[in-house]
């Protein structure tokens, strides 16, 4: 169904800030962003979605490999013993040798969940762990290669990474262009999330933690209650 996601401002990146801006989406492509009057004008049949804050696109997490397969991410009904925040380091090196095949795999789909949570349309792979190559190819997001992250632990007992915060592309004080995979442009995949935020310097301020909305590929994959 094609849709129009309109906000009061769209933030293409690589090209300038659009105000009370608007992204058509067909299927899985963009086939039209501009302002909102003109955009809508264009696809008068359109279903419309409006969001507040900003449309930006999707956001690249560097450190997926690591989260997904040196962090432990609990169940729900795990949290009065293990809260609910990713367990890495000295906790996770401990938990490690009670995770059978299937409390591991639940591990990774709910690391994948959380990353959604954070406007996170991309992953920098490889995955080498098969329960971690099956996860991601079932969700839907989009794996991408990349060198090593300077900083990622190079063992469960070094680093600091693993909190909550730390699931936030925009984390360690990352701008926009340097954490989105690629701008939003128009026949481009429809990979894109909205933020409860005013602008881009208070995103990058406030963090990834503002996502409202996340579109992966033309399919609304998460929407905050």
């Amino acid at each position: 169904m094609l849709t129009v996601h309109a906000a009061p401002l769209v933030l293409p990146v690589g090209a300038g800030p659009v105000e009370r801006g608007a992204v058509a989406v067909d299927g899985d492509r963009i086939v039209a962003l501009g302002p909102y009057e003109a955009v809508a004008a264009a696809h008068p049949a359109a279903r419309v979605r409006q969001w507040p804050g900003v449309i930006a696109p999707g956001l690249r997490q560097r450190h997926a490999e690591w989260l997904l397969t040196r962090c432990y991410h609990p169940d729900p009904r795990e949290a009065d013993a293990l809260g609910t925040d990713p367990l890495s380091g000295e906790a996770f090196a401990r938990l490690a040798g009670e995770l059978d095949a299937t409390r591991w795999a639940g591990s990774v789909r709910r690391g994948l969940q959380q990353m959604l949570r954070y406007g996170t349309t991309h992953l920098t792979g490889p995955f080498r762990d098969p329960a971690v190559r099956t996860a991601v190819s079932r969700s839907g997001l989009v794996e991408v290669l990349g060198g090593v992250e300077k900083g990622v632990p190079g063992s469960v007992s070094t680093g600091s990474m693993g909190r909550a915060a730390d699931l936030d592309p925009l984390a360690g004080g990352r701008d926009l262009p340097d954490s989105v995979h690629a701008p939003l442009v128009t026949g481009a995949r429809a990979d894109f999330a909205v933020f409860d935020v005013p602008d881009e310097a208070a995103l990058v301020a406030a963090g990834a933690g503002t996502c409202v909305v996340t579109v992966l590929g033309g399919r609304l994959v998460y929407r905050r209650r």
